[in-house]
């Protein structure tokens, strides 16, 4: 009986100890909305503009005034070439161009598609549009410790590079005493450049690449300060050239050792579901041998042609992609910390980030737009407005530069929210 009873009280205990340490059911939560990403290629939905608050007709207006303002410059990008950089010094094209299309474009609501219009699956140049996706790839070289810091000196990581050049005819003396190699970071100034001041286009780099001198693009109009300007300190002044820009596309093919579409290809345009119709040129005298590989060293835009070519929707996913901080589903592409320094402002040009992140500091460059707003900007005009305070991404391609700001406007003012 006795042990009965004080099997009896051991398990109440067991079941009051039980009770008391239970822990009570969490109330259950409010699921938060799932933040939408398209699906590969053609799986990408659609939201009628008044599902997504906006109102139709404004909307309409908006795409149509964006329309109504598209570039008067010529559709032959080749011959728009030699009608603008052309005449330059040393402006000869050396990549190829390609004939453009129809006013174009994209809007993106929560990453839908709220209106199309144009030729969206359309590839055509995008220009300088190519350098956000450069800077893209100096930035994931970054995340991965191929590069330590942006703060180091280029120099170290860019050895001698051989350009490839086949066998010349003629009598090999008359070469003798000509260097065999690119050695783009060898002079003293050049050393102290960093990798910060080639993606802010603040390095003053000097010298030649792929036949263009720095000093030609863009040239001053003062010919007597061509060669002979005394050189700027590196950070000190802000200079857009495409030089340079080409002088950092080398310097980050000597770090991947790849050709950098492939490299953009499998970091960033195969997990966003891109087409498989986008291409990244060089020129025709940019090849290089890297371990023993012919490889072609891109350009960062259509200066003297080149560049990406890419349609209106490939450029959607980049830039929904930019606007989600680097992440696609549930992969970080770009680290945070990287797209956090893109969007941080050049002290000599606060309008710029990395290259080619256009931001509206001040709401300097579109006073229609929030402050928090910035654009991936390439000759033409094209653009991928990036609205994160809206949760908004605006393909725009061949609008004219002065109505970029009120097509912007217009788009936001069709909100109903």
């Amino acid at each position: 009986m006795l042990k009965v009873k004080a099997t009896v009280r051991l398990l109440l205990a067991v079941i009051i100890l039980h009770v008391g340490t239970e822990v009570p059911a969490q109330k259950s939560k409010s699921r938060q909305p799932e933040i939408y990403y398209p699906g590969q290629g053609n799986d990408w939905k659609h939201l009628k503009p008044e599902e997504a608050g906006f109102d139709p007709a404004k909307l309409k207006a908006a795409i149509e005034y964006g329309i109504s303002v598209e570039t008067k410059n010529p559709r032959d990008m080749e011959v728009n070439h030699y009608r603008t950089f052309g005449k330059e010094p040393f402006g000869d094209g050396i990549g190829p161009f390609k004939p453009r299309g129809d006013a174009t474009g994209m809007i993106l609501k929560g990453g839908y598609i709220i209106a199309e219009w144009g030729d969206p699956w359309r590839v055509d140049m995008t220009h300088s549009v190519t350098k956000s996706f450069l800077s893209t790839v100096v930035g994931i070289a970054v995340d991965k410790g191929m590069i330590a810091s942006v703060s180091d000196t280029v120099w170290r990581y860019v050895p001698p590079v051989l350009p490839y050049m086949p066998v010349e005819t003629g009598n090999k003396a008359d070469q003798m005493g000509q260097s065999d190699w690119i050695t783009p970071f060898e002079t003293p100034h050049n050393r102290t450049i960093t990798w910060d001041h080639l993606l802010r286009q603040t390095s003053d780099w000097e010298g030649t690449l792929w036949g263009k001198p720095e000093w030609a693009d863009r040239p001053d109009p003062k010919p007597d300060q061509w060669m002979n300007r005394p050189r700027q300190k590196p950070g000190a002044v802000f200079e857009y050239n495409d030089v340079r820009v080409n002088v950092m596309a080398l310097a980050a093919l000597t770090v991947w050792r790849r050709p950098l579409p492939q490299v953009l290809k499998e970091n960033i345009m195969d997990p966003i579901g891109a087409s498989n119709t986008w291409r990244w040129y060089g020129y025709e005298n940019s090849f290089v041998i890297i371990d023993g590989q012919i490889m072609q060293s891109v350009s960062g835009g259509g200066h003297w042609g080149g560049g990406l070519i890419i349609s209106a929707r490939d450029m959607a996913r980049f830039g929904l992609l930019t606007q989600r901080n680097g992440k696609w589903k549930d992969r970080q592409l770009i680290s945070e910390n990287w797209v956090k320094m893109a969007r941080t402002p050049t002290p000599a040009e606060p309008t710029y980030g990395f290259m080619n992140w256009f931001l509206n500091t001040d709401k300097k460059l579109y006073p229609s737009a929030p402050a928090s707003a910035f654009v991936h900007i390439g000759n033409g005009s094209n653009i991928i407005y990036v609205d994160p305070e809206h949760d908004l991404v605006v393909v725009a391609r061949w609008i004219s530069t002065d109505g970029i700001d009120g097509f912007i406007g217009k788009v936001l003012e069709a909100r109903k929210e």
